[in-house]
Formats: structure tokens, sequence, C-alpha cells
């Protein structure tokens, strides 16, 4: 699928229908968010085969200068099929919301709420915008379950269907008055079906026949598997129960340049590294940071009483580093959720760089990060909201540039604190 154009498809009033979504993408200074769709039309096409002929035969729409546009002419049909996550069924929006708030239930109302919040910014639609921003409550659903348990929460819930059951036939309304279904030539129309017909042909070539063949390989893969997974789930308990005792744990760190793996452990609250000098030491492999261990001690971990320990199992070559979840800590893609806003962060995959960042900067004794953190600052509050959501305040508004700029700084402080040794 060519870059940030993404095919989706729309339950509408009329049926389903299929059009083109480009999430925001720059061009210079500036910043842009469209739909398939020409000046206050939003064009929408009854079927695959017909979004794929109007891309290939139309120049005149808004989406013609998005940098992906070239090579989004030039694709299979196929790839612009819209996959589950960007299928929105609109028109039961309020069915949805009066079912039981199950994980399954509330993200599928959160990505429809969000998609029709960002037709209403990009199409102007007035009756959209009133509807998010007169009801900030709505805002709890991008939390996932913990808005919705107890009492209370179900309470919030009902709020939330009742809702969304009043206002939704006049966020319809607002939709349907901006689609129009473009004419389509009907020769490529053709072409377009002819190459879905063969694609789906082949699909049901390369599926598997003999199932019982399939049963017997998946029931013998399934004892061998349950022996393995014995045997690495004690592994597993050795390597914690040794970490556990020596009160160290192995880290790994993924950045945009390479992936690392370091110790870190605490000594009251306070964060201690492998390293010294407020730099962390990192390395790209087990073998080089084990060599490590057995052999220097020039580093604020050698003085632990424990670290005795640690560089026996180092020396006799059985020491491993099977590094829990909690323990990774990926850098990567987060400056670009920030400046996409708070509804779709990554709420772990922050947490956990919150605190990587956090610590080292307490490990050099630098009070960079907290000061950037605080509640008073642009990002301190973004970050706050975003791992913190509450549907009773305001939520940050964007445009989010600045707040991603300083995240990423802070990125570029923290890499700057390490140092490769392996």
């Amino acid at each position: 699928m060519a870059g940030d154009i993404v095919p989706i498809e729309l339950g509408l009033t009329d049926g389903n229908s299929f059009t083109l979504w480009a999430p925001r993408w720059r061009e210079g200074d500036d910043e842009w968010e469209a739909f398939l769709g020409l000046d206050e039309d939003l064009y929408v096409l009854p079927g695959v085969a017909e979004l794929a002929a109007f891309v290939r035969t139309n120049n005149d729409n808004d989406l013609v200068e998005h940098p992906a546009w070239p090579t989004l002419v030039q694709v299979q049909a196929e790839e612009l099929i819209p996959d589950e996550r960007h299928t929105y069924d609109l028109v039961g929006v309020p069915e949805l919301a009066a079912e039981d708030p199950t994980p399954e239930v509330i993200a599928e109302l959160e990505d429809a709420l969000e998609i029709v919040r960002i037709l209403g910014e990009v199409c102007e639609l007035v009756p959209i915008t009133k509807f998010f921003n007169g009801n900030p409550i709505l805002g709890a659903v991008t939390t996932g379950t913990r808005n919705f348990e107890g009492r209370e929460g179900l309470d919030l819930w009902v709020r939330i269907g009742r809702l969304i059951a009043k206002h939704w036939d006049d966020v319809l309304d607002a939709i349907d008055e901006v689609i129009t279904v473009p004419e389509v030539d009907p020769k490529a129309v053709e072409t377009a079906e002819a190459e879905l017909e063969a694609a789906a042909s082949a699909e049901d070539e390369d599926e598997p026949t003999d199932d019982e063949d399939i049963e017997i390989v998946e029931t013998l893969d399934a004892e061998d598997d349950d022996e393995e997974d014995d045997d690495d789930l004690d592994d597993e308990y050795d390597d914690d129960d040794f970490w556990a005792s020596v009160g160290i744990d192995p880290i790994k760190i993924v950045t945009r340049g390479d992936e690392y793996l370091t110790l870190r452990c605490y000594l009251g609250d306070d964060p201690v590294f492998l390293g010294a000098d407020g730099k962390i030491f990192v390395f790209t492999s087990a073998r080089a940071l084990s060599r490590f261990l057995a052999e220097e001690n020039d580093h604020d971990l050698a003085d632990l009483s424990t670290f005795e320990d640690v560089r026996a199992e180092a020396t006799d070559g059985s020491l491993e580093f099977d590094v829990i979840d909690d323990n990774v800590y990926v850098l990567p893609g987060i400056s670009e959720d920030i400046a996409d806003g708070p509804r779709r962060i990554d709420r772990d995959q922050l947490d956990l760089a919150v605190e990587l960042l956090t610590d080292a900067a307490d490990y050099a004794d630098d009070d960079t990060v907290s000061e950037a953190l605080g509640s008073t600052t642009p990002l301190g509050w973004f970050i706050d909201y975003a791992l913190n959501p509450d549907p009773k305040r305001m939520a940050p508004s964007g445009p989010f540039d600045n707040e991603a700029e300083a995240w990423r700084a802070l990125e570029h402080d923290f890499e700057a604190r390490l140092v490769k040794k392996g």
C-alpha cells in the first residue's frame, strides 16, 4: 500500500462505501490531512473496483498533491481493500454503544468516533465538531476499560450511549450532506474487477485442502511445543530467580539506530545503571555484555555486594539476559505519536519511555527531564493527560508540533548518555 494514503470502508446511511484517507502529512512548514474528494465534496465509491478505477483515471481531487499519490495510482486493485482496522460501521455506532463495555466494543467504538471526528475536522462539518467539543466525556472511550469499571464506570458508559443515541442522526446527516459518488470509467472498473477476481483465485489456490493432515501436524507440533514450553519455563524461572536474588535487572533499549542491552538496579528509590559518571554502558549482544561483566570493574554496579555473583556467572559463561516486557524500552515512534495527539498514543510504550528517560536523568543528577515533564509545561501536560486520561479534564489541543519537538530533544539527550561498549 502506498505511503500514507489509506483505503477505508464506511458504513453509511445508503450502505457501505469506500474512500481514501490521508492522515497528517507535511509539505514544508504546512501540515495537511485529507480524504478523497474535491473542495467540499467527500468522494465515496460503491466498491473496491470502482475505487481503484477512479484513482487510476482521475487527477482532479484533493489527494493528487500528496507525495504518495503517484505510487497509489500504480498499485493493484487488491491493495485498495481496506483492512479490518480501517473498516468503520458508522450507522451501527448507537447499537455498539448500547452493548456492554468489553475491550473489543470499546476499541471499535473508539475507532468509529475517531474517524468521524477527523471527518468533521477535515470537511468542516459544524454539527460534528460541536458534538465532540461540547461533549468531552466522549474522550473516556480512548482509555480502554479503566473508565468503565464498577458502578460509576457503568453509569459513565450509559451516559455516553445515551449521548450518542440522541445526536448520532445529526452526525450521519452532516456526513451524508457532503457525500458525492463520482462517475468512473466503466472499462477501468472492469479491469480492476478482473484483478480482484484473479487475486481471490490465487488466494484460494494457496489455501491447504487436506484438513486431516493439518490437524495431525498441529497435534504433533503441540505436543513438542508443550515439552519445549516446559523447558523454557524452567529456564525462565531460573533466570528470573537469579536476577531477583542479586537485585539487578537486565534491560533492553531500542533507539532509532540500534537495540542495546544493559543493567539497572535501584538503591532505595535511586536508579543505578551499568555505567559511570552519569553515562550508561550499552551493548549490542549478550556475549559482549557478559564479557564486559567478567573482565571490567570500573563501573557503578561493581560496588554492589551482589555483583560478585554476577561476575562469577559471567566468567563461567552461564549468565543469561532474559528481559521481561516491563524492562523493554522502545523509543522510535513516540515523537510521531505525540504529533498525532493523545488519542492514538501507545500508553504502555510512552509510560515505559518516561520511566527510562527519568531514571537516566536521575542517575546523572540532571533535572532537565523532570523539568521538561513538569505539569506546567505543554509536554508535561500532554504526557500526563495521555497516561492518565480523565473525561472531566480538558484535553490538550493541537497542533502538537512543539510537544513532539520537546520529546525529541529529551530522546537526543538520553541517547547522548549512552556509551556503546560492545
